[in-house]
C-alpha cells in the first residue's frame, strides 16, 4: 500500500550550506533557525568563519559532519562540486542545493559570484555587496546562469507587510502622496566598537561594512518603501552624519525622497537614538487613505480610509483574510491570531520562497506564492545604488542626486 500521509508526500529537504555565521555571530543562528523552520531545508555543510581553525570549531559546535565541515568557502565549493547533483534528495551524500552567505559585507561578493557561476542557489544577507560594480556584475551573472538568488531584506517576509502591499495595489488608499519610513536604533550611541563587541567592531569599520547606519538599516528602509508602495526613488537629498567622536563611519542619516508618480518621502535611519531598540516604522498616505506599520508590533496594520473609522488589521483573523491581500498574508502565516509571530518567521518566509523557487525551476514550472515574493538580486543591486547615492548627496553638501 502506498503511504499518502503528508510526511510521505513532502519532498526531501533541500541541503543548505553556510558561509560565516559561526562563533559570536548573531545572524548566522537566525538564518539556520529560519531556513529549517518549515522542514523544507536542512543545514548540511558550512565554512562558518574566515579563520580556518575557527570555522572548523564552529562547525563541530553546531553538529556538522566532519566531511562537510570546511575550513574555507573555497574548500566547500570544491568539495560540494565533487559530490553528485541530487535534485530528488534520494542520495544522502548529494551536493548542497543552496548556500547562505552571512559574513561581513566586504566578504559577500567573491563567494556569491563563485557559487552563482557553479549553479548553486544563493541566499545573501543585506546589503548585497559594497561596490555598485560588484552589484551589477552579480545581476549579470545570475541572469546568465539562471541561479535562484535572494537577498534577506527579511522585513518583507512579515505577513502584514505582504497585506499592506496588496492593499496599495488594490487601490485601498488611492494614489500615494507621501511615504515616511524610520529605522531607529540606539545600540551604537556610545563607542561600543572599542569594547571588543564583535558586531559593533565590523559594522563600524568602513573597510568591512562599506557604510554605517545607511547600509546596515537604511537599506532595509529603502527596500520596505519599494516593496510596499511599488514606487521607485527617482532622486534624493541626504544629510549623513557621524555623532560619536572617533567613529569613522556614519551613524545617522536623514533623506528626502522624490518618488515615481509624484509622491514625496522622507527616510530616517539612526543607530545613536538612545532608548530605541529596533524601531522600523512605515507610514503611507494616499488620496483615499493611509497605512501605518511598526516592526516592533508587526502583527497589526493600521488602515485609515478617508472619511471612515480607523481599522486595525491583525494577522490571521477573519477580517484580515477578507481584506485585499489576505491570501498573501496567509501564505506567510504559521500560527493562529493572538500568538506573536515575528522576526525569525519573517526570515523563514524568504527561505520557504527560495525553496519553492528552486523546486519550481527543477520542475520546469513557474514558482508560486512565496516563491515569487522574496527580494531578488535586482532588489539587492538597487539597495547598493541607494546607499552610494545617499553618501554621494551628503558628501556634496546635501544636493539632489538622481538614482539612475
Amino acid at each position: 500500500m502506498t503511504d499518502t500521509t503528508p510526511a510521505a508526500l513532502a519532498p526531501p529537504p533541500l541541503r543548505l550550506g553556510m558561509i560565516g555565521g559561526g562563533r559570536g555571530a548573531f545572524i548566522g543562528a537566525v538564518h539556520r533557525m529560519a531556513a529549517q523552520l518549515d522542514g523544507q531545508i536542512r543545514f548540511s555543510a558550512g565554512a562558518l568563519s574566515s579563520t580556518p581553525d575557527r570555522a572548523l570549531a564552529s562547525g563541530r559546535e553546531v553538529g556538522l559532519a566532519d566531511d562537510r565541515n570546511y575550513p574555507t568557502w573555497q574548500d566547500m565549493l570544491a568539495g560540494e562540486l565533487e559530490r553528485p547533483e541530487d535534485p530528488d534528495g534520494s542520495n544522502p551524500g548529494g551536493r548542497i542545493d543552496l548556500i547562505s552567505i552571512v559574513t561581513p559585507n566586504h566578504m559577500h561578493y567573491e563567494p556569491a559570484r563563485a557559487f552563482a557561476e557553479a549553479g548553486i542557489s544563493i541566499v545573501l544577507d543585506k546589503p548585497m555587496v559594497i561596490e555598485t560594480a560588484h552589484a551589477d556584475d552579480l545581476v549579470a551573472t545570475v541572469e546568465q546562469t539562471g541561479t535562484v538568488f535572494a537577498v534577506t531584506y527579511n522585513y518583507t517576509g512579515y505577513p502584514l507587510i505582504k497585506q499592506a502591499a496588496a492593499l496599495v495595489r488594490a487601490g485601498a488608499i488611492g494614489d500615494i502622496r507621501r511615504v515616511i519610513v524610520e529605522y531607529l536604533q540606539g545600540w551604537l550611541s556610545t563607542k561600543l566598537e572599542d569594547t571588543g563587541q564583535k558586531q559593533a567592531g565590523w559594522r563600524t569599520n568602513p573597510r568591512m561594512a562599506g557604510a554605517g547606519a545607511v547600509g546596515d538599516i537604511g537599506s532595509h528602509a529603502e527596500n520596505l518603501i519599494s516593496t510596499v508602495t511599488g514606487l521607485s526613488i527617482e532622486s534624493l537629498c541626504a544629510d549623513v552624519h557621524t555623532f560619536i567622536p572617533g567613529r569613522t563611519i556614519d551613524d545617522d542619516a536623514s533623506v528626502l525622497l522624490r518618488l515615481s508618480g509624484g509622491a514625496r518621502g522622507t527616510l530616517q535611519c539612526s543607530q545613536i537614538a538612545i532608548g530605541e531598540e529596533n524601531n522600523l516604522r512605515l507610514r503611507i498616505y494616499g488620496t483615499q487613505g493611509a497605512l501605518h506599520w511598526n516592526q516592533e508590533n508587526p502583527n497589526e496594520l493600521v488602515y485609515q480610509p478617508e472619511g471612515r473609522a480607523k481599522q486595525i488589521i491583525t494577522r490571521a483573523t477573519p477580517g484580515s483574510a477578507a481584506a485585499p491581500g489576505g491570501d498573501a498574508a496567509a501564505r506567510g502565516t504559521r500560527i493562529p491570531s493572538g500568538h506573536p509571530e515575528g522576526f525569525i518567521e519573517a526570515f523563514a518566509n524568504i527561505y520557504r520562497g527560495v525553496a519553492e523557487a528552486i523546486r519550481a525551476k527543477r520542475a520546469g514550472r513557474m514558482p508560486e506564492g512565496l516563491g515569487l515574493e522574496f527580494p531578488t538580486v535586482r532588489d539587492g543591486a538597487r539597495g547598493v545604488r541607494f546607499i552610494h547615492k545617499v553618501l554621494e548627496s551628503s558628501a556634496a553638501g546635501g544636493v539632489w542626486v538622481t538614482m539612475d
